[in-house]
């Protein structure tokens, strides 16, 4: 067993450890790290419990958008236990029935032919409109979501919309937490971390401009900067 302070990464809808690669290179032998597996639990309580049992007594967390959900449901069941966290573009509140009509509709979709996962019509909503001809992202975005597959995916979707109201529970969170989110990230924009950061005790926001839905990969230098600074320098 390592004797390294340990960081968990928790990955968003149709993501997988690439989502966080950029990350775990630059902290790699620094921290002990593992990715959460987010695929076979269709409730955010369920996933959170599955990462508990498997967890070090005590460790730190990353969660961006579904990650962020499940952070947020892991202080939830075990606070004492998480010694930071960082919540990447994602939001503290339930879906709004616009968001989950829109949600069912992709399951719909996904439960008759073939499963195609990240579409080209889906791309503009997760990353900045100036990085849609950057073919390593948007192969790294697809590749992650074939990965997931089809029965993963509608596993996430059905946590997603059953998600727990985290917004009341935030004053209790009183871990030091780092808030990140992209400036023109449009599924969860910046209010939605402004809101997180206002409600949790000790919490410090960063906007990252030119920056969509998935920060760690978009600018991934700056996030693992970010990083370094709250999980190694500020802990120490």
């Amino acid at each position: 067993m390592s004797d390294l302070p340990e960081l968990i990464f928790c990955p968003g809808l149709l993501c997988d450890e690439a989502l966080w690669r950029p990350q775990a290179t630059a902290l790699g032998g620094r921290l002990a790290m593992r990715v959460a597996d987010t695929t076979k639990d269709d409730t955010i309580a369920g996933m959170a419990a599955r990462l508990l049992a498997d967890a070090p007594p005590r460790f730190a967390l990353a969660g961006l958008s579904m990650g962020g959900y499940l952070a947020l449901e892991v202080l939830r069941q075990a606070k004492e236990r998480v010694t930071r966290v960082a919540l990447l573009d994602t939001s503290a509140r339930p879906d709004t029935e616009e968001q989950q009509e829109r949600r069912r509709a992709l399951m719909r979709m996904a439960q008759v032919g073939r499963f195609k996962g990240v579409t080209p019509r889906l791309l503009p909503l997760l990353i900045h409109p100036d990085r849609m001809e950057d073919a390593a992202l948007v192969e790294t975005i697809i590749g992650m979501a074939q990965r997931i597959g089809r029965e993963g995916f509608l596993r996430q979707q059905n946590a997603i919309l059953t998600r727990a109201d985290s917004v009341p529970d935030l004053p209790g969170f009183t871990c030091p937490a780092l808030v990140i989110v992209g400036r023109q990230d449009a599924l969860t924009p910046p209010e939605r971390a402004e809101e997180i950061a206002a409600g949790l005790p000790n919490a410090k926001l960063v906007i990252l401009e030119n920056c969509g839905h998935l920060a760690s990969l978009e600018q991934p230098d700056i996030v693992a900067d970010l990083f370094e600074d709250f999980f190694l320098t500020e802990a120490a």
